[in-house]
């Protein structure tokens, strides 16, 4: 992956990366990041990548956790069929913070990334699929990494929840923070993005951008811009940690 820029070259060294958004407008903000301009490889399917030169592969993979995954499965397996397997994968974009704790315009890293909704309503109450019986509701990035990447991008590391249903009333929101005290943020994508990562032995990361206030929906008060502003900043910052990162000694897939 390109880590650094220095008089307009990049440097290559480091982990591949597969970065992983919801949206073109997204995927074109972290791009912004980087030079020079990506340039776009087809996948299997509808789907394509933008590759910047020597550095990583960025995947608008759709919107909520199914084609997230699906979409990311299909980059994942491409490059492992090509012999270049992924070292990481980042899933990044906007979303929703929880306040007063993840401000609109603050950035957020995953230190765990769970599915809020995954799982059976009851009499007694809602159950998480791990209570059934089967299946994983959370998927944990790296510590060192995340601890990392706060460091170098001042992000807020917490609990980033994954929805299929984007909260909407202030009732909703109080039982999220209940339920999962640690969470910083809200999101679609997040835990598929991770399962397929982990089917393929491939540690995740989750960067997001804080554009609203979990709670009421008032799309007036969003900031959509400013999130995708500090997007592409934090982006740009992740250079430090991935470098001091060193996944083959954390993850030996590759021995397999």
């Amino acid at each position: 992956m390109v880590l650094q820029a220095e008089e307009g070259r990049l440097i290559t060294s480091g982990p591949r990366v597969l970065v992983v958004t919801a949206v073109p407008a997204e995927r074109d903000a972290v791009a912004r990041a980087f030079t020079p301009a990506p340039r776009e490889v087809p996948l299997p399917g509808t789907a394509a990548l933008l590759r910047v030169p020597a550095g990583p592969d960025l995947l608008a993979a759709g919107v909520g956790p199914a084609l997230a995954a699906a979409s990311t499965a299909t980059a994942l397996t491409a490059a492992a069929l090509a012999g270049r397997p992924y070292d990481l994968v980042v899933s990044a974009g906007i979303a929703g913070g929880f306040a007063p704790h993840a401000p609109v315009g603050a950035l957020v890293v995953a230190d765990a990334i769970t599915a809020a909704d995954l799982g059976a309503e009851t009499p007694e109450g809602f159950l998480p699929v791990t209570d059934l019986g089967f299946g994983t509701v959370t998927h944990r990035p790296p510590p060192a990494l995340v601890a990392a990447v706060a460091t170098t991008t001042g992000a807020l590391p917490g609990t980033v929840l994954t929805v299929s249903t984007v909260t909407g009333t202030a009732a909703r929101a109080a039982a999220l923070c209940t339920a999962h005290p640690d969470a910083l943020a809200e999101a679609m994508e997040g835990f598929g993005v991770a399962e397929a990562a982990a089917a393929h032995g491939v540690p995740v990361l989750e960067l997001r951008a804080v554009s609203n206030a979990v709670g009421p929906r008032d799309r007036s008060a969003w900031r959509v811009p400013d999130a995708l502003a500090a997007l592409t900043a934090g982006s740009g910052k992740l250079a430090p940690a991935l470098e001091s990162w060193k996944p083959y000694e954390r993850h030996d897939r590759h021995d397999r």
